[in-house]
């Protein structure tokens, strides 16, 4: 039996059609189709490597084999690219400052938490895809998972502005020129502005000299990616591994909307069975990526934008989107340009990209119509965001500890909840309060 059937004459789709994740199309359309994955996905992994520290062609290797391993976990019944996760950035920033006061190996301790991250959501995958996805749900509502997303893009605000300031110039033209390509363009080129906000910061810094080619003259055309291990043994690893747990809902969140936005598009709900498996192939390339020296993966929603222009949803243009990443991570020459952006560029891309970042939490309070008259709802997010802009910190001299803003706010916003709600229902069940639940605030006040 093939992997996939053809679907139609194999070169076209019919007028309300889609090609389903079992089908294809003829084999240079959907290579045709995986190049555009490819170009979708580049330019929103390739940052995260540059504003990490991380070598650029040991993610995209990683990234590639990550898709590759999330299509045969699922059973090429699910298609999505994994590409690499910006909820791990503020983290690893913070890894990489806690080796600058020789705590830890910054980028060792920053895998071991890239490893911790994957291996929990792996468990996590395992008892979704035993037990169902609901319990999920229960722990994770739509005003505590906007604001843990709003709350890292937001917690990254000073990363930005400390680029920004080194190149005010550049940067401004790069912000201006990426907001221009995201309200001119619509489509494939609309979703890929900050790609070409990017292409044009960097021709921007050349004519202003501040380019610097050298590594990029001396890197060969073809090599081995850099690979580096975690570190579990420094005593301030176990500190900066806390940052990273957080993430863990933010992955839990991208790969449910994930399947339930192909089940939804597809038109087929059987695909939301596929939830556990996401999780379980997530987490297990997170931790492989990890291990080796690549950066946390997490299912791109650029991708699904091309899957809805073309409407093409096979998953075999995925696995040429996978080997095409894995061929590109194989050149240093490569990796090396991509390295060469300059801060000022960066700072540009960063200011609207964290800032886009924050938004996508807003985006799942609007989406889900979060009642914020609810006490509990308002104090929620509101501790939880300035707990996460203002870099709250929790540290301890001696030991070493050190628990950053993103963890803090996580728990308050958690804490604050579920503690809320669960004095709201004792208070209303110890007490002849005609009021409904949802209009009892925390302490039992008025919600307005």
């Amino acid at each position: 039996m093939p992997l996939w059937t053809l679907h139609g004459n194999g070169r076209t789709v019919e007028p309300g059609a889609v090609v389903r994740p079992e089908e294809r199309l003829n084999w240079p359309a959907t290579i045709a189709i995986g190049v555009q994955h490819v170009v979708a996905m580049f330019g929103a992994t390739f940052l995260v490597p540059i504003l990490t520290g991380f070598p650029v062609p040991t993610t995209l290797l990683f990234s590639g084999l990550g898709t590759i391993l999330f299509l045969l976990v699922t059973r090429n019944k699910l298609p999505s690219y994994l590409g690499s996760s910006f909820a791990f950035i503020a983290p690893v920033t913070a890894a990489t400052a806690a080796n600058a006061t020789g705590q830890s190996d910054g980028i060792g301790a920053a895998l071991a938490g890239i490893v911790a991250v994957g291996v929990l959501l792996t468990v996590i995958g395992v008892v979704v895809h035993t037990v169902g996805v609901r319990w999920v749900d229960r722990f994770l509502p739509p005003v505590l998972a906007g604001t843990i997303v709003a709350l890292i893009g937001f917690n990254l605000a000073g990363a930005a502005h400390n680029n920004f300031a080194q190149s005010p110039v550049t940067a401004t033209f790069t912000l201006a020129v990426t907001i221009l390509f995201a309200v001119l363009f619509r489509g494939f080129l609309g979703r890929i502005s900050i790609f070409l906000g990017v292409i044009a910061g960097y021709v921007f810094a050349g004519i202003r000299g501040e380019l610097d080619f050298e590594k990029v003259a001396a890197a060969p055309w073809v090599g081995l990616p850099t690979f580096h291990l975690p570190d579990f043994a420094s005593p301030g690893t176990w500190s900066v591994m806390a940052m990273f747990l957080p993430v863990v809902l933010v992955l839990i969140a991208e790969n449910v909307g994930h399947v339930r936005g192909v089940a939804t598009m597809v038109e087929d709900p059987t695909i939301n069975r596929q939830t556990g498996k996401a999780l379980i192939a997530d987490g297990l390339s997170t931790t492989v990526a990890g291990f080796f020296g690549g950066s946390g993966t997490t299912t791109y929603g650029e991708n699904i934008g091309v899957m809805a222009s073309t409407r093409v949803y096979s998953t075999a243009a995925y696995w040429v989107a996978g080997i095409a990443a894995i061929l590109l991570s194989l050149s240093p020459k490569f990796g090396a340009v991509i390295n060469s952006v300059p801060p000022g560029v960066l700072g540009g891309i960063t200011t609207a990209l964290y800032g886009l970042i924050g938004i996508i939490g807003v985006k799942i309070w609007v989406d889900n119509r979060v009642d914020f008259s609810r006490p509990v709802n308002q104090y929620t997010a509101a501790v939880g965001l300035i707990i996460a802009v203002g870099g709250f910190m929790i540290k301890d001299e001696g030991s070493g500890f050190e628990l950053g803003g993103i963890v803090i706010a996580t728990l308050a916003a958690i804490v604050i909840y579920h503690g809320g709600n669960l004095i709201a229902r004792l208070r209303k069940s110890g007490a002849d309060d005609p009021r409904p639940l949802e209009a009892v605030g925390p302490l039992g006040g008025d919600p307005a």
